[in-house]
């Protein structure tokens, strides 16, 4: 089965509020806000040259995403670091992502490894989401799946949505883990109402496939339908699959699921 990995985009990071709430930074953090770089860095650029960290990851932010000073990879990694050695955990992560894609710096993964563990240590649950995509893949590490549940379980009970899927193909496959088909569905359903159209996916093929306590061909039709309409490419396939297993009311009720599924926020999903 397919195992979830989202890229880690440093542009989806907030601007980060500083440890020391001056006058000066809250007013910078307004003007990002509402789209004034310009002042943002006016504000931010004489706390961050006097060791202010939230605001070194800020300029980082802004020069990573090229916000009101020309795009610069090597400048936001300079901004990056200077925070990340004073302990700021999203600059660690941040500076991670940096050497994990080689932007702005040498692709290093032993260096992207040991800043996602600083984050990861602060509980920033992207840096743990990582070391669990590095530890299951072997990317910089030995390849350990074990260590890999131990991460993305903690991302995962943050409210990570690949962390949850990543958790349930574990557990579907026995791979770090004990294998465990209804913790598999526990975790692939937690994925599921996070919209991640893989985890319906796997839900419908668990309900068509298992031959056992877990089997309901209608259940499965209904997640598989879910899946389609959140963009599964499968997804129709799979339908021609089991609606073979079922008759025409069974199919009618699996689509009444789908969209009551869909409507209460996947909260009534059979």
């Amino acid at each position: 089965m397919k195992m979830f990995r989202h890229l880690a985009v440093v542009a989806a990071l907030a601007f980060g509020a500083s440890a020391v709430a001056s006058q000066d930074f809250e007013t910078g953090l307004a003007a990002a806000g509402s789209g004034d770089y310009e002042t943002a860095l006016k504000e931010w650029l004489p706390l961050a040259e006097n060791g202010d960290p939230s605001a070194q990851f800020n300029i980082g932010v802004m020069y990573e995403n090229g916000q009101g000073v020309p795009q610069s990879d090597a400048e936001a990694v300079k901004w990056y670091r200077l925070a990340a050695d004073q302990g700021e955990p999203s600059a660690q992560y941040n500076l991670g992502v940096m050497y994990e894609y080689g932007k702005g710096v040498p692709l290093s993964y032993d260096e992207a490894l040991r800043l996602y563990h600083l984050a990861a240590e602060q509980d920033i649950s992207d840096a743990q989401y990582n070391l669990g995509v590095m530890y299951n893949d072997g990317i910089g590490v030995e390849q350990d799946h074990a260590e890999a549940a131990k991460w993305y379980l903690l991302a995962a009970n943050k409210g990570d949505g690949g962390a949850m899927f990543n958790l349930g193909v574990l557990y579907d496959t026995g791979s770090g883990v004990t294998k465990d088909r209804g913790e598999a569905i526990k975790w692939y359903r937690w994925a599921a109402g996070n919209m991640i159209a893989e985890a319906q996916i796997n839900l419908g093929v668990i309900y068509s496939e298992d031959n056992g306590e877990f089997e309901n061909q209608t259940l499965a039709m209904m997640w598989l339908i879910v899946a389609t309409q959140n963009g599964a490419e499968l997804g129709s396939a799979y339908q021609k699959i089991v609606s073979a297993k079922l008759t025409a009311a069974e199919i009618s009720k699996a689509q009444a699921m789908a969209s009551e599924c869909i409507n209460s926020g996947y909260g009534n999903c059979g």
